[in-house]
Order: C-alpha cells, then sequence, then structure tokens
C-alpha cells in the first residue's frame, strides 16, 4: 500500500518528453534569439541594420530557423503537459494546450517577418517595418502564452502531485508576459520586460519535470532489484 501512494499518477514518458521539449526551446531561443538575431536587429538606424544583417546573412536565416524549431517544439510542450495535468481538470488542460498551440502558430507568422528580411536588404526602410512587425505579433502573441501559464500553473497547484510553490512560481511567469504583452499594445514605445524577471517559473517546471523523471526512474529500478532478491530469497527457502 505504502509504494502504492507514491506511484505518480502522471506519465512518466510525458514528463520526459515536455522537460527535454522545455529545455530545447530554452537552448534554441538563447541561441538563435539572443546569441544570433537580437545582436543584428536591435538597431534604429535602417541602413546599418540592412548593412549587419547582409554581412550576416548566413547565421541570420540559421536564426530563424532555430526559432521556428523553438515554436514547433512548443506543440511538443502542448501535448505534454496535456497528458501530465488532463487528469487534474481535463477541460481546463485541452484549454491551456490550445493557447500555447496559438501562441507557436503566432510566433510562426511572427517569424514570416524575419524571413523575408533577407529579400528586403537593398530596402532598408522595409527592412526596419518587417522587424518591427515581427516585434508587435511576437510581443502580442505572448498574451496567449501568457494565458496558457496561468491556466497551467492553477492546475500544477490543484494536481496535489506536483509542488504548489512551482504552480505559483509558473503562474507568475505568466503574469510578466501578460504585463508585457498588454503594455507592448496600449503602451507606444513600450519598453519594460517584466517576463525578464518573472521567468523563473519556466526554469523551475524544466527542472522539476527532469528531475522527477530521473527520480522515479531509479526508484523503478530500486524496485526491480529489491523484487529480484526477494525472489531469490523465497527460491532459497523451498
Amino acid at each position: 500500500m505504502t509504494s502504492q501512494s507514491h506511484t505518480p499518477p502522471f506519465p512518466r514518458a510525458a514528463s520526459l518528453i515536455g522537460g527535454i521539449a522545455l529545455l530545447l526551446i530554452a537552448v534554441l531561443a538563447g541561441i538563435g534569439y539572443v546569441g544570433i538575431l537580437s545582436p543584428l536587429i536591435e538597431s534604429g538606424d535602417a541602413v546599418e541594420t540592412a548593412h549587419d544583417i547582409a554581412d550576416s546573412e548566413l547565421l541570420f536565416r540559421l536564426g530563424v530557423l532555430l526559432m521556428i524549431t523553438a515554436a514547433v517544439l512548443d506543440v511538443v510542450v502542448a501535448a505534454a503537459l496535456l497528458a501530465l495535468l488532463g487528469p487534474v481538470n481535463r477541460a481546463v488542460a485541452v484549454t491551456a494546450a490550445g493557447f500555447r498551440v496559438a501562441y507557436s502558430a503566432v510566433f510562426v507568422v511572427a517569424l514570416t517577418q524575419l524571413a523575408i528580411v533577407p529579400g528586403l536588404l537593398n530596402q532598408p526602410d522595409r527592412v526596419l517595418t518587417s522587424l518591427a512587425s515581427h516585434h508587435m505579433i511576437w510581443q502580442v502573441g505572448l498574451i496567449l502564452f501568457a494565458a496558457h501559464l496561468l491556466l497551467v500553473g492553477y492546475l500544477v497547484v490543484r494536481s496535489g502531485f506536483m509542488p504548489r510553490a512551482l504552480g505559483i512560481l509558473i503562474m507568475i511567469a505568466g503574469v510578466g508576459y501578460l504585463a508585457d504583452g498588454i503594455g507592448t499594445v496600449l503602451i507606444a514605445d513600450y519598453t519594460a520586460r517584466i517576463s525578464t524577471v518573472t521567468f523563473i517559473g519556466e526554469v523551475a517546471l524544466i527542472a522539476w519535470l527532469l528531475w522527477t523523471t530521473i527520480r522515479w526512474s531509479r526508484m523503478s529500478q530500486e524496485t526491480k532489484v529489491d523484487g529480484l532478491q526477494v525472489s531469490r530469497f523465497a527460491a532459497n527457502d523451498e
């Protein structure tokens, strides 16, 4: 009875897939946007921006590709979290997954504004317009992502098998993205980035999913070893 009470009420495969997919998104976004795209596109000078991208066009295209890959992985994460949290409240979990898939679609639309930039390098003003469109679409899409995190956080708090503190951190991350998304819509030249402070809940979720999978895998192996030892002792007694 004791061992049964500690059996996780969620699929370990979904926990592993979700954790790995989230980790890959973080790595791809770090390399693709922070490492490659941001240094090339965060300039208000149209001519200089077009020149910088032209000098590193292949690298720029690689950055876009990495971000598209991250967007595809968002769909994988949505499915994994649905498998994990569906038993808590199926309707809410499906809605949360739907918001993440919708965000992924909006994100891809935003990335198309970057994908067309290499074809506009001889028109610097249009390059800046495309980059601005990318930023606006992405930031508005964060409202959908925020809704996803708020619902996931709620489900984690209600789950009973995941730490309540983790759920609260995830909801705080959602509030940060929501503030940034709404701020972009309502305030001209919105520059605050609250999500850069509140994102810790996303990191905690990655760590918990991967750690839990590893922990239960070890426990499962130990249980098998213990069971084998019991069988051997029983055989010896006979």
